[in-house]
């Protein structure tokens, strides 16, 4: 029996450490570590509702938006504020380009290295590559030149150690793309890295910036004025209209034909990973306003124990649906550690037990996380793309119905693949395409509004204090790229008083509860085998498939302010 440490998992936002048991060179046990305390609800405490989204925005700079749009729509929920059509549209503009830009450079920049060989793409031929790429994508840029080109960086960069690189695991055996894959690969990582800071920019025109574009209880920060120069007129809508256009061809012509190539030198991934049966999602993209779930792009629901035969509802506002536990996190509940609370009577206290750092494992302790574990009705929960695409099948959803079918058929795999970390790892490609076709249609309908100039973007009639209740309690939703968020805050006298935030890698990679129910994370590892002890790129492609963001969840620095990276065994 060996155990192996991973001290962070790098390429995820954030720190997360892990650790794994290895018998006979298959994981048999699994821990998820988050090593630091948030304590951002502790912040908000006595602040202005209204002021909340710009504080919450800000815990993390690779999910922009999502905080602050979960956080205004918390407290419009609370006194009962509707946002106008057109600001409900440039909304859903916001999120679908996140989804695009955010999965594109998970796929590229986090997770793609895990299946990709950088150094064995020294060994492609260009022009093979380039035939290769031209058979399965209109991208012009598929060229021998071009792969010649990026080839000869790759050589420069190799020349020098591979800089950040240089401690991949580069020749393991689970490595299995051709060279000339690997080539594509790496120039269109390349290629993303270009593309992403451009799309971004929709941000910057309906939210003044990014990361962190502004938001507004009651609607959007923007006025619309196609004749005006400091409104967002008709240049500025041009130039969405552009982005929108070129993320249209980067998606469908370079990021979804690239994970399908590499997805299908890799068809045996979709044994492993698969972890929970159980599959969550709030729902997104409100085309009736967010008082309407059964209205959303992606509907709300629960799978139990992968039955698509049945949806069940979910109501984030009853106090025995959604509840976080403790038993194995470093806080204490003044009703004991084995209770589970809902979000609205949520507790942060601190009470650290672990070792003293800097430590070797966290063998023989019961709690090992800054992480607490929430729960749906006393089930364990997988949240992110993959829950989304699920959720939405079972409920009946045709568009996505046919888009998974579709992209099966061409792997050539069958329905249970999905459950895998090859599963989720297509999801996410997945949940891009249908944000990009969902982006083009809300540019669509928010064009018609220009046209007879429905164009309000704001609602101001609970704006002021005084004209709220003196308590009143809300909870923002929202399906961030990486799964499900909410907030849940309490306002009295005009202020916070309390304020929870429940994120996606708090459902995936908490420690186990009361019951001993591992979370998403845990369960996907176990039974996964690992060819090399000391490169356990296994763990590392399972844990990528979740594209974790641990920065909303904890925040991580050794006692000398130092990051860790570490592989160690004992």
């Amino acid at each position: 029996m060996t155990r192996i440490v991973v001290d962070p998992v790098t390429r995820i936002e954030g720190h997360l450490r892990v650790e794994v048991v290895v018998e006979n060179g298959v994981i048999t046990d699994a821990f998820s570590s988050g090593t630091m305390i948030r304590g951002l609800e502790k912040i908000l405490i006595g602040r202005d509702p209204r002021d909340a989204w710009a504080i919450t925005e800000r815990v993390c700079g690779v999910c922009t938006t999502v905080h602050a749009l979960a956080s205004v729509r918390s407290v419009e929920d609370a006194l009962g504020i509707a946002v106008p059509p057109t600001a409900e549209l440039i909304r859903n503009i916001m999120m679908a380009t996140l989804y695009i830009q955010d999965h594109v450079v998970h796929f590229y920049h986090l997770h793609a290295l895990d299946w990709v060989d950088i150094v064995n793409a020294l060994k492609a031929d260009p022009k093979k590559a380039a035939e290769l790429a031209q058979s399965f994508s209109k991208w012009d840029k598929n060229t021998p030149a071009y792969f010649t080109d990026v080839q000869n960086k790759i050589k420069q960069f190799a020349a020098t150690g591979l800089g950040i690189f240089a401690n991949g695991y580069w020749g393991h055996p689970g490595y299995k793309l051709p060279p000339e894959v690997n080539l594509i690969a790496v120039a269109h990582y390349l290629d993303a890295l270009e593309w992403q800071k451009e799309i971004v920019k929709i941000h910057a025109v309906f939210g003044g910036k990014n990361p962190h574009p502004n938001y507004l209880v009651g609607g959007v920060p923007c006025s619309i004025n196609t004749n005006e120069v400091a409104a967002i007129n008709s240049e500025r809508l041009n130039l969405v209209a552009r982005l929108i256009s070129q993320a249209d061809e980067f998606v469908n012509e370079v990021y979804i034909p690239d994970l399908l190539a590499v997805a299908s030198f890799y068809k045996d991934w979709a044994g492993w990973g698969g972890g929970l049966k159980n599959y969550l999602c709030y729902g997104e993209y409100p085309t009736q306003g967010y008082g309407k779930p059964e209205a959303f792009k992606y509907p709300r629901g629960v799978v139990l124990n992968r039955d698509l035969s049945h949806v069940y509802p979910v109501n984030p506002r009853d106090s025995q649906e959604i509840k976080e536990y403790i038993a194995s996190s470093w806080y204490s509940y003044e009703g004991g550690d084995n209770e589970g609370i809902h979000p609205w009577a949520g507790e942060t206290k601190i009470n650290y037990t672990g070792p003293k750092p800097p430590f070797e494992t966290l063998e023989g302790h019961q709690k090992y996380s800054f992480l607490k574990t929430p729960r749906w009705k006393d089930n364990a929960m997988e949240v992110g793309p993959l829950a989304r695409l699920i959720v939405a099948f079972a409920s009946g959803r045709t568009d996505v119905q046919d888009l998974v079918k579709d992209t099966l058929g061409k792997l050539n795999v069958p329905v249970t693949a999905l459950f895998s970390t090859l599963g989720r790892t297509a999801a996410r490609g997945l949940d891009a395409a249908l944000a990009m076709n969902w982006l083009k249609e809300f540019y669509g309908q928010l064009m018609e509004r220009v046209k007879i100039n429905e164009v309000s973007t704001f609602n101001g009639q609970m704006w002021e204090p005084k004209t709220w209740p003196k308590d009143a309690e809300g909870v923002g939703l929202v399906e961030a790229p990486r799964g499900s968020l909410a907030h849940w805050i309490k306002i009295h006298d005009g202020a916070i008083d309390n304020y929870q935030l429940v994120v996606p890698t708090t459902w995936n990679g908490s420690p186990r509860d009361a019951k001993g129910q591992r979370s998403s994370f845990e369960a996907s590892l176990i039974g996964t085998p690992v060819a090399n002890l000391e490169q356990p790129v296994e763990i590392i492609r399972t844990i990528h498939s979740f594209d974790p963001c641990l920065a909303c969840a904890v925040h991580l620095y050794d006692p000398q302010g130092r990051h860790l990276n570490q592989v160690s065994f004992e």
